[in-house]
């Protein structure tokens, strides 16, 4: 029988109850449906789970998500790893609050993660809720907001000459691969409707967000710099804690994350899919 427990912060649950390395009948899928869409981020501990069994889990709340610039593993197109060495000196990958692929002209309804070899310590996942951002807002930088189209783009990280680019490389043990298709803009609103709840909420942040539509860019700068600060508030976040055979999954539309570090000396191992954009066409 499946449990649920909020995790008392700004989002997140647990889900006890289910063994996911069998397929999920129609109850359990519209269970954790719902309960994903109230609490945004959803934890499945001690959960015996083959690559096999990842996909089938992400089939059962869509179709798979393009994850372009990190390679699949070998044998898999719709698995990535999310991977650190105990001695990798580069940068912390996706250590600063975003959305998964926002850039997209279909951003993924969600991300599933498990986790595989976990460090004793460190390495928790921050969760920004946007919903809870939004309506906290002032009115004053929400009027600022209302109405206005963000300009996504992923060249900041991704281009040969982002964050992620080739001077990256040598010291990375994730498979990335920095391309100028990551220069490409694509628009999507700042404050947007949840296409399955219709709850509004904030979308994205500066990061993958390059400018404002119709802004200068020495008026959206500092207008995405002060939005960034906003959204990640701490009253905002729940603080996520992993432990080995753990599932997590969160949908990109409702809030934000963020990668921490702290594990320096410990390998760090978690597989990753994406759920595609929801299908309007579907029932709920």
């Amino acid at each position: 029988m499946i449990s649920i427990t909020p995790s008392g912060e700004a989002c997140g649950a647990t889900v006890t109850g289910l063994d996911l390395s069998r397929p999920l009948g129609p109850e359990d899928a519209a269970a954790i449906r719902a309960a994903w869409l109230e609490h945004h981020v959803l934890a499945f501990p001690d959960q015996q789970m083959t690559d096999d069994d990842l996909e089938r889990f992400t089939l059962a709340f869509g179709g798979f998500g393009e994850d372009p610039f990190i390679a699949p593993i070998p044998g898999r197109s719709h698995v990535i790893a999310v991977q650190r060495r105990a001695n990798e000196t580069s940068p912390l990958f996706a250590e600063n609050w975003h959305s998964d692929w926002s850039f997209q002209v279909r951003p993924p309804a969600g991300t599933c993660l498990y986790g595989l070899t976990i460090p004793p310590v460190g390495g928790d996942t921050l969760f920004a809720n946007q919903h809870a951002a939004l309506d906290a807002m002032p009115a004053r930088l929400r009027s600022r907001l209302e109405g206005r189209m963000a300009i996504h783009s992923a060249k900041r990280a991704y281009a040969p000459e982002g964050a992620y680019g080739a001077r990256d490389k040598s010291d990375r043990s994730m498979d990335i691969r920095p391309s100028r298709e990551a220069d490409r803009t694509q628009l999507h609103p700042i404050i947007r409707k949840h296409p399955e709840t219709g709850r509004e909420g904030l979308f994205s942040c500066f990061g993958y967000i390059i400018g404002i539509e119709g802004m200068a860019s020495e008026e959206a700068t500092p207008l995405l710099q002060e939005l960034y600060q906003w959204q990640g508030r701490e009253e905002f976040q729940y603080r996520h804690k992993w432990r080995p055979n753990m599932l997590l999954m969160w949908d990109n539309r409702s809030v934000l994350h963020a990668a921490t570090g702290g594990y320096a000396g410990h390998d760090r191992i978690l597989h990753r899919t994406t759920i595609a954009a929801w299908d309007e066409s579907r029932s709920a």
